[in-house]
């Protein structure tokens, strides 16, 4: 379940949900991909590149897949719902880091995005204690822009295309970081909009 999801009944009413099930098995797959996704990164070559493409996006549609089941087959768990922010956050930022570090992204990007992320996933969890956040509406569409960017980076455009076409679509790739960061960056605004109204709510009895 991501940062878009709407938080539901673990489980429905008076139902016991098995810590065992496809949505959470889905969730430890896509923690377990995240090394195998750093070390095919930082290889050299356009192989590995691809091969760390390939990976990031079985681990990207493992979020959006265990998420649907979880919510439709009521599988939802307190597991569930602690690992799999952790292990979006895992997974995202750690592709950010590693494109930084082989030098086809600007770090000032990345800690950009490194700051927002784990900032508003401690603001959130902060604020719990008043109520749940209200998912932002720019959530869905950063996940979206942040996988496709990371991806258009990750493919070795070159191997396959010729040049001209590569090039373009690297182009289009830092195109898409841009809009990424600045839906980033709005959409933790928008958080930090939310938590100061709530703050200045008054308790419920």
């Amino acid at each position: 379940m991501s940062e878009t999801d709407t938080p539901t009944n673990e489980g429905g009413p008076g139902a016991r949900v098995p810590l065992l099930n496809i949505a959470n098995a889905l969730t430890v797959l896509r923690l377990l991909l995240v090394p195998v996704f750093v070390w095919f990164v930082l290889q050299p070559g356009d192989a590995m590149r691809l091969a760390a493409a390939v990976v990031f996006a079985v681990a990207a549609l493992t979020d959006q897949l265990d998420g649907h089941l979880a919510r439709s087959l009521n599988l939802v768990t307190s597991f569930g719902k602690i690992t799999d922010p952790i292990a979006d956050k895992a997974l995202t930022l750690s592709a950010f880091i590693a494109l930084s570090v082989d030098g086809r992204l600007w770090w000032w990007v990345t800690l950009t995005i490194l700051v927002r992320e784990l900032g508003i996933t401690l603001l959130r969890f902060f604020m719990l204690r008043r109520a749940v956040m209200a998912a932002s509406r720019g959530g869905k569409l950063k996940t979206v822009l942040q996988i496709t960017a990371i991806i258009g980076l990750l493919v070795p455009w070159g191997a396959f295309l010729p040049a001209g076409a590569a090039h373009v679509l690297e182009l289009l790739a830092y195109v898409v970081v841009g809009a990424a960061l600045v839906i980033t960056v709005v959409s933790g605004l928008d958080y930090v909009r939310q938590a100061v109204v709530l703050s200045r709510m008054e308790p419920s009895s």
